[in-house]
C-alpha cells in the first residue's frame, strides 16, 4: 500500500534542555505532515481549504504512542497511511522513525468542516479517489 512520506530535522525549537524533542511538539510534527499530505500529496494546500474553500480538518481523536526520543539534530522519516474513510471523516496512521528506529505511532481521526458553520461536510469524490491511492 502505497504511503505519503517526507522527512523533518529535529530542530532547537522541538527540544526540551535535554536536547529531546518535548513531545508536545511532536503533535506539531504530526499536523506538518497531515498539511503537507493535503498539500503535496492530494493537491489541496491548507490555504486554498482554509481560505478560498472554506473548509478545514480539525483532529476529532489523536492517539500517540512514544517509542523512543527524539534528540536534536536526527532526521525523522514520517509517514501516513489512509486507515478508514467516512463520509467526512477519514482515520490515518502516522509513524515517525529514525534511520529504521520507530519513534512514534499516531492513530488520529479528521473530520471535515465547513469554517462558516461548523457543520461536517462530505469529501469530494475527487478527493476521495485521491485518498484512496495512500490507504482504505
Amino acid at each position: 500500500m502505497p504511503v505519503f512520506q517526507m522527512q523533518q530535522e529535529v530542530r532547537f525549537q522541538h527540544c526540551d534542555p535535554a536536547a529531546i524533542v518535548f513531545y508536545p511538539r511532536y503533535f506539531e510534527m504530526i499536523n506538518l505532515t497531515v498539511e503537507e499530505w493535503f498539500g503535496s500529496g492530494l493537491g489541496w494546500g491548507f490555504h486554498r481549504m482554509h481560505e478560498v474553500d472554506d473548509r478545514g480538518i480539525p483532529t476529532a481523536r489523536i492517539k500517540v504512542e512514544f517509542h523512543a526520543p527524539s534528540r536534536l539534530g536526527d532526521v525523522l522519516d514520517w509517514s501516513l497511511a489512509v486507515k478508514r474513510m467516512g463520509s467526512s471523516s477519514l482515520d490515518v496512521e502516522i509513524l515517525a522513525s529514525c534511520a529504521g528506529e520507530p519513534r512514534l505511532t499516531c492513530r488520529s481521526t479528521l473530520v471535515q468542516f465547513v469554517k462558516s458553520t461548523g457543520k461536517p461536510v462530505a469529501w469530494p469524490e475527487e478527493l476521495k479517489a485521491k485518498m484512496s491511492e495512500f490507504g482504505a
